[in-house]
C-alpha cells in the first residue's frame, strides 16, 4: 500500500483520518494550522514560550474531542476557538482582565494613551529591518487584546473579514471597527515606513513548528 501524502489531502479526508486516531493526520493538521494558531495564542499571552505551551495544550484538548467535531465550522476555526479559550484561561489565572468597554471608554475620553516605541528615522540594511520588525511586534503587543487579535488575523495572517469574524465569534461589522481602531493606534506611533515589516512578524516556521508537532504527537 502506498503511503498517504497527508499534506495534500483535502480537509474532510484529514478530519476523517484524525477522528480515527491517525497520528499522521494529526501531524498534517498541525503543520497546516501551527503558524496561525501560534500567532493567535501569542496575541493573547504576549510571550512566545507561553504561546507554545498554550498551543500544545490546545491541540491535546482538540484531538481528545475531535471525534465529536461535526464540521459545522471549518476545522481551523474550531481549532482557533480552542486555542483562544486556552490562552485566555491562562491569562485569567495570571492577572485580572480589563473589559473592552472600559478600554473604549478611556480612549473616547482621551484619558488613556497607549505608548509605543519610536521607529528609527531611516532603517538601513538587515539589522535595521530586524529592528523595524521588533518595533512593529512591540507596538502590536501594546494594542488591547480585542484589537490585537483582529489585527493579527486580518493584517498579518491575511484572513478575510468573514473568516476573522467566524474565528473570533464576533460580527463582521465589529471586525471592521476593531481593525480601524487598531490601525489608527499603530499609525499614530509607527508611521508609514514600518508597514512593510508586517508579513514577517511573529514567524513560526522551521524548528519551532516541528517541535510543537513532535511534542504533541509524543503526548497523544
Amino acid at each position: 500500500m502506498l503511503a498517504l501524502d497527508y499534506d495534500n489531502l483535502a480537509e474532510d479526508r484529514l478530519l476523517a483520518l484524525a477522528q480515527g486516531g491517525d497520528h499522521g493526520a494529526f501531524a498534517a493538521i498541525m503543520r497546516q494550522c501551527n503558524q496561525r494558531l501560534f500567532r493567535v495564542a501569542r496575541s493573547v499571552v504576549r510571550d512566545e514560550d507561553e504561546a507554545e505551551d498554550v498551543l500544545q495544550e490546545a491541540y491535546l484538548k482538540a484531538f481528545a474531542a475531535i471525534g465529536g467535531f461535526r464540521g459545522e465550522a471549518k476545522l481551523s476555526t474550531w481549532l482557533t476557538q480552542i486555542t483562544l479559550n486556552e490562552a485566555r484561561g491562562r491569562l485569567r489565572r495570571r492577572r485580572p482582565q480589563v473589559g473592552l468597554e472600559a478600554i473604549e471608554a478611556a480612549q473616547g475620553r482621551g484619558g488613556e494613551v497607549i505608548m509605543f516605541p519610536k521607529a528609527p528615522a531611516s532603517p538601513e540594511g538587515e539589522a535595521a529591518r530586524s529592528e523595524t520588525r521588533r518595533l512593529m511586534e512591540a507596538a502590536i503587543d501594546a494594542l488591547p487584546e480585542p484589537f490585537r487579535l483582529v489585527f493579527i488575523l486580518r493584517e498579518v495572517e491575511g484572513c478575510s473579514v468573514e473568516e476573522t469574524a467566524a474565528q473570533l465569534a464576533i460580527r463582521p461589522e465589529t471586525v471592521k471597527t476593531r481593525l480601524f481602531r487598531a490601525r489608527k493606534l499603530l499609525r499614530q506611533a509607527l508611521e508609514a515606513q514600518l508597514s512593510s515589516s508586517l508579513q514577517g512578524a511573529f514567524p513560526f516556521l522551521g524548528a519551532r513548528c516541528e517541535r510543537i508537532t513532535q511534542a504533541v504527537l509524543a503526548r497523544l
